[in-house]
């Protein structure tokens, strides 16, 4: 595959508010029938509050990193990100529609296809944005959509089995991503300590590491590649 037709990509997500008692009282109630699932003994919706991030309905995107190969071998990063979620989406799907519109391009990432993929489209759609080409998958045959997962490069068909990244990339000798912060920081990090510049930097972390992995995943030495701003 040429590597220059390929997105890599990864998102930061959040709560849409900083807390359960900021929801109004229709979305308490909509959380409490989601956290049914969720909760264990002794828990209630607010304690599990603050993993309503990780669900395009509850949630939403403040970070979206993105990274590419060009023929030179030479890789860039660059982030969308913000407090606006519909801004930064509208600047994404820009960016597929001038650069990526075609059949001939694919997007990455880890998890991609059960987390990354669905929610930009999910949210893309609340925000009343027009689905890109790649993200715009209805009616399409599976070998007819252009994305590529890491998770499912490695588990080889074993549809039970789920590995982190940072797991692969400790497997494959690639930095960690996760030096810092990790996904389960990102709120707080966001809404307590207002520090979005600390999760950009994460998430590009996140992307160079996909990169990392996917070029090992095809025996590819990483190390042949120059990082460029």
């Amino acid at each position: 595959m040429d590597l220059s037709k390929i997105l890599f990509l990864d998102i930061e997500t959040v709560p849409m508010q900083a807390s359960f008692d900021d929801l109004s009282d229709d979305w308490k109630m909509l959380w409490e029938k989601k956290a049914r699932y969720l909760i264990k003994e002794d828990e209630t919706a607010k304690d599990v509050y603050q993993r309503a991030g990780i669900y395009a309905e509850f949630g939403k995107i403040i970070c979206i990193s993105v990274g590419g190969i060009n023929k030179k071998n030479e890789l860039r990063i660059h982030s969308y990100f913000g407090a606006d979620e519909a801004k930064l989406l509208k600047e994404f799907a820009l960016l597929l529609n001038t650069h990526y519109s075609s059949d001939a391009y694919f997007l990455a990432a880890h998890n991609g296809k059960e987390f990354d993929y669905p929610y930009i489209a999910r949210r893309m759609l609340v925000n009343k944005i027009s689905l890109p080409l790649l993200l715009d998958i209805a009616g399409k045959k599976p070998w007819e959509i252009k994305h590529i997962d890491t998770l499912e490069l490695w588990k080889f068909g074993d549809y039970k089995h789920y590995t982190s990244l940072e797991l692969l990339a400790k497997l494959f000798g690639i930095p960690t991503p996760k030096d810092d912060i990790t996904g389960a920081d990102v709120s707080q990090v966001y809404y307590q300590e207002n520090n979005l510049d600390r999760i950009v930097r994460y998430c590009e972390k996140d992307v160079t590491t996909l990169i990392k992995l996917y070029l090992s995943q095809k025996n590819i030495d990483y190390s042949l590649f120059k990082w460029v701003d």
